[in-house]
């Protein structure tokens, strides 16, 4: 007996994620004998959430081991590129490539654009949060708001995207890095003294853990953080402010007060940890009024989906596409300096950048050859660097 709801990595490589129709489809196809038409299909996106201008694109990894055994030729934009729905000439772009038999891979198509999706909305968001923020810490902390088993995923296309850390002992572990937090106000509770539980993280916690004080369980936030800076002094790495809503204050108010009553008492080197309903617009706001690091949780875990969708564009080597759809397989050249792109028939050969004349690189690279992973899948940390120097040639927009 399935004791959570999920599927595993068997039954989503098998295809029993996908709609009922791509069923029907294979069988049908099966019967006339056209299973194995060999097809071009394509990964396009119509338009982005929210009007946002870019996405990154997460969720490769996965596709690769979807895809791995299936015989087909499988071309996708690296993982933690940038990316546009359209080019620069306003031609839609594609960002992955199937081809080989469509009665081999058509079950592959639902569980396919459930890896990247999602994926993807979370990166994007967690990119334009970091993006915000800058140099100062940002924090995934927002798997609590979503399905346990789908926590790896959440923290990995969160760091991809920019973030510094993640709080679940799972998705760290998938990134290969050490989790992140800091303390519960259950802990201050159950101990029944907030000086308590911050002298006791200080007593039992390792050197390597940073003293983050929580300070709004009991007191006024100022007066709570004075008196965790006076407890542990230098050894005081931050004091966090999470619940501000529930005693309807001026949160930006709230940490410009704590800002000036730790600095005014010397305490110049405790950092201003703030979490709790964060979005684009709050942390903007509360870096704007010293807060120097961020503990982001639903605004980032339940992002919207980037809305991707596979077309076939060729059958047999003949074009085809249908209604609002672009035949034929193509590349997209794309200018590394500007980020410009331009979509062309997949063998013409490269233009020069309209926008600075400089060279085009090709952005669709092969993934999978007759079904064995070609490319290197790099590390998340390498991805992550990826993005942060894309988006840092990026405006926001909105």
């Amino acid at each position: 007996m399935r004791l959570f709801h999920y599927a595993d990595d068997e039954e989503i490589k098998n295809g029993k994620t996908t709609d009922v129709y791509f069923v029907r489809t294979k069988r049908i196809l099966e019967e006339k004998g056209m299973d194995k038409i060999k097809v071009v299909a394509e990964v396009t996106v119509g338009s982005l959430p929210n009007g946002w201008p870019w996405a990154v694109l997460c969720g490769i990894e996965e596709v690769a081991h979807l895809f791995e055994g299936r015989p087909v030729d499988v071309y996708a934009m690296p993982e933690g590129t940038v990316i546009f729905p359209d080019d620069s000439r306003g031609f839609k772009e594609p960002q992955i490539i199937i081809e080989g038999p469509y009665g081999d891979f058509c079950l592959l198509e639902t569980p396919m654009l459930g890896l990247i999706c999602q994926a993807s909305g979370v990166a994007t968001q967690s990119a334009r949060i970091k993006k915000i923020a800058g140099d100062k810490l940002v924090l995934a902390f927002g798997i609590r708001r979503m399905h346990p088993s789908i926590a790896p995923m959440l923290d990995r296309a969160s760091y991809i995207g920019g973030l510094d850390g993640v709080s679940s002992l799972i998705g760290a572990e998938t990134i290969g890095i050490k989790p992140s937090g800091t303390m519960p106000h259950a802990l201050i509770i159950v101990m029944g003294d907030q000086k308590e539980a911050w002298k006791a993280f200080d007593e039992v916690m390792p050197p390597d853990v940073p003293r983050v004080c929580l300070v709004d369980t009991y007191l006024d936030e100022k007066v709570e953080a004075v008196m965790a800076a006076d407890l542990l002094g230098e050894r005081l790495a931050a004091v966090r402010l999470d619940t501000p809503r529930s005693r309807k204050g001026d949160f930006a108010e709230i940490v410009r007060e704590v800002r000036w009553e730790l600095d005014v008492r010397g305490y110049g080197h405790v950092k201003i940890f703030v979490s709790g309903g964060l979005n684009e617009e709050s942390v903007r706001e509360l870096s704007e009024a010293g807060a120097e690091a961020f503990g982001v949780g639903t605004f980032i875990s339940n992002a919207p989906t980037v809305d991707f969708a596979m077309d076939i564009v060729e059958v047999e080597g003949k074009l085809a596409a249908k209604r609002g759809k672009l035949s034929g397989k193509k590349q997209v050249w794309r200018c590394p300096s500007c980020l410009t792109d331009v979509v062309l028939p997949f063998h013409e050969s490269p233009p020069r950048c309209q926008s600075c004349g400089g060279e085009t690189v090709p952005m669709l690279k092969p993934l999978i050859r007759d079904g064995r992973i070609v490319a290197d899948l790099p590390r998340a940390e390498d991805i992550r660097r990826y993005v942060l120097d894309q988006i840092g040639k990026l405006e926001l927009s909105c």
